[in-house]
């Protein structure tokens, strides 16, 4: 998968998030698809042309090919013409114990020449472009009830807003960025779309979902030659190929099937910090990856634009870990082997030190490979 895009992305003020979070062990991939607004919130609205009957239309038939592939499950945000405040949208992601989240949505800007597709990654940013996507995208709030309350104090108007959201789960923030060029990649080799990149903002949709997940700006409804292809039956039809083959893509690369069932929850559930007890501890010492031979399985715990002292204290007590370094976002791995059997054990073990975004990676003469292509 090719990442060009990714070096587009400025990294600013992000913290690593070591909390409890869902434990993704599922039988099937599981994808929650997010329409962006619905009912009384129209999103953007130009020349005819409604952001979100498009995101809607789309959805359903990314859902379609999604649900074709025997091995993934879809859950869907909304599948008509209603309203979903956008913590309800987190609250159905996190409950689902979902694999990946992706909202999608159409943009639109006072000057109606902008064009193209972009898809952004949770983060802050002070880009003034970036600030003014997540500013028009978070404002539904002001359609919900106490909403300074329920996203503590946000402002929609206020740059500082946007800026001053606390980043969590940066562990996402690498598999979020690799989703995201994928779709990228599909809307401008596959499609011959013009690709403004992988981006970072505050997406207050984004904010408290608990695995990678991204938000699509499919094009720009401003756009009168864009936005009659958004809404078109065939223009939809290849937007939705597209990104449904960048999610099959992705579980390919990253999803190793568990045990667990889907069972929709009614009970609301509110993810905690897991309060960890740091002390002092000798220093780790590093597995060189430039020592491995062959084809090897390594433990990816976190991806983190911090630079961390390799001690157990900082990787809740694990040892034998190695970094992966491309000087804009470290990768941390734990333990290594030739065996994938091995390689499921360590697995389990880094989930049970609170890595529950952790997952297998696989490398053969120190490039990276597909799960199934190192298995072969």
């Amino acid at each position: 998968m090719k990442m060009t895009n990714f070096f587009r992305i400025t990294l600013l003020s992000l913290f690593l998030y070591t909390g409890l979070s869902y434990s993704q062990n599922n039988a099937k991939f599981r994808v929650v698809l997010d329409a962006g607004h619905g009912g009384n919130d129209f999103g953007a609205t130009y020349h005819g042309y409604v952001e979100k009957n498009n995101a809607l239309n789309v959805v359903l038939k990314v859902g379609k090919i999604l649900e074709a592939d025997p091995g993934s499950q879809v859950i869907y945000t909304r599948k008509t013409d209603v309203f979903i405040p956008l913590d309800e949208r987190a609250d159905i992601a996190n409950k689902s114990k979902a694999d990946i989240f992706v909202s999608i949505h159409c943009n639109a800007n006072k000057n109606q020449v902008a064009s193209g597709t972009e898809t952004y990654v949770m983060g802050v940013t002070r880009n003034a472009s970036n600030l003014e996507v997540a500013k028009k995208e978070n404002e539904v709030v002001t359609m919900e009830k106490d909403y300074k309350i329920k996203y503590d104090g946000y402002d929609p108007n206020s740059p500082e807003s946007v800026i001053g959201m606390t980043v969590i789960q940066e562990e996402y923030l690498d598999q979020s960025i690799e989703l995201a060029a994928g779709i990228q990649e599909g809307f401008e080799d596959g499609l011959g779309r013009k690709s403004r990149g992988v981006k970072q903002a505050g997406f207050l949709v984004l904010r408290k979902i608990y695995m990678p997940r991204v938000l699509i700006e499919m094009g720009f409804v401003s756009n009168k030659e864009e936005g009659a292809f958004l809404s078109s039956d065939e223009g939809q039809e290849q937007i939705a190929q597209a990104i449904a083959k960048a999610i099959l893509d992705y579980k390919k690369e990253y999803f190793v099937p568990g045990t667990e069932e889907y069972v929709p929850v009614e009970r609301k559930q509110t993810p905690e910090k897991e309060v960890i007890q740091k002390v002092d501890s000798p220093k780790i010492k590093e597995v060189k990856n430039d020592n491995e031979k062959g084809v090897v399985f390594k433990i990816q715990i976190s991806a983190s634009a911090k630079k961390m002292e390799l001690i157990p204290s900082n990787f809740n007590g694990l040892n034998s870990i190695s970094t992966e370094d491309d000087g804009k976002i470290i990768k941390y791995f734990y333990g290594n082997t030739n065996k994938y059997a091995e390689a499921k054990k360590l697995l389990e073990e880094a989930k049970e030190k609170g890595y529950t975004s952790a997952f297998i990676a696989a490398y053969k003469n120190g490039q990276k490979l597909s799960i199934q292509e190192a298995l072969r």
